[in-house]
C-alpha cells in the first residue's frame, strides 16, 4: 500500500507522430525554456527557478538498477526514489538554500554546469502541456577539490503552457548510474 504512494503519476506516452518539429517555434521555445531553467539552476537563482514550477508538480528521481539485457524493462524503480517531491516539498528545499543557515550541504554552493542536449517534444493529449525529452550531463565541483562529480540523466518532463509562458510540470530524472558517487543530491537535476 506504501507503495502506491510512492508510485509517481505515469507520464504520458511519446507517439512518434505527435513529434513536434526540431526549428519550429514550439520547439524553439521549450529549448529555450530548458537553457534558461538550466541557467537558473547554475546561477543558484533558485526563487526565479521556482516561479517556472506549476503549483501540482510531481519532480521524481527513481532508483536505477543494473539487470541483464532481457531485464532492462525492470532497470527504474519507481516506487524508491532518490527524491519525491512535488510543489510544497520543492518549494521547502528552495527556502533551506536561500533563506536559511542550515543548508551545510550546499553551503558553500556547489559549482554546476548543466548540459542539456537531445531535446525531442511531442504533444500529449492535453492542448497546453507537453512531453519533453531530454538528456543532461550535470557536473558538479565542490570546495576546492581538484576533481569533480559527472551525472549524466535521461529526463522526462511535461510542460505546461500558461498564457504565454511555460511551467514544468512533471519531472522525473533516471540517472545513469545505479551508484551515485556525489556525497549528496542537495541540488536539482
Amino acid at each position: 500500500m506504501i507503495a502506491n504512494l510512492l508510485e509517481p503519476t505515469p507520464l504520458p506516452p511519446t507517439v512518434r507522430a505527435n513529434r513536434v518539429s526540431v526549428g519550429s517555434a514550439l520547439y524553439n521555445e521549450i529549448v529555450e525554456f530548458l537553457y534558461d531553467e538550466a541557467e537558473m539552476l547554475d546561477e543558484i537563482r533558485l526563487t526565479e527557478w521556482s516561479e517556472l514550477l506549476a503549483p501540482d508538480i510531481e519532480y521524481n528521481v527513481p532508483l536505477r538498477l543494473t539487470k541483464p539485457v532481457r531485464q532492462l524493462d525492470g532497470t527504474v524503480i519507481r516506487t524508491v526514489q532518490h527524491l519525491h517531491d512535488n510543489h510544497a516539498s520543492l518549494m521547502l528545499r528552495v527556502r533551506r538554500i536561500t533563506d536559511t543557515r542550515s543548508a551545510w550541504g550546499e553551503d558553500p554552493p556547489s559549482r554546476t554546469r548543466r548540459l542539456v542536449s537531445n531535446v525531442r517534444v511531442y504533444k500529449t493529449d492535453k492542448p497546453n502541456e507537453y512531453k519533453v525529452q531530454s538528456y543532461m550531463l550535470l557536473t558538479r565541483s565542490r570546495f576546492d577539490f581538484d576533481y569533480f562529480d559527472l551525472l549524466p540523466c535521461d529526463r522526462h518532463d511535461v510542460l505546461r503552457k500558461t498564457g504565454q509562458s511555460l511551467q514544468l510540470a512533471r519531472r522525473e530524472v533516471i540517472i545513469d548510474q545505479s551508484v551515485i558517487g556525489t556525497p549528496n543530491l542537495g541540488i536539482f537535476l
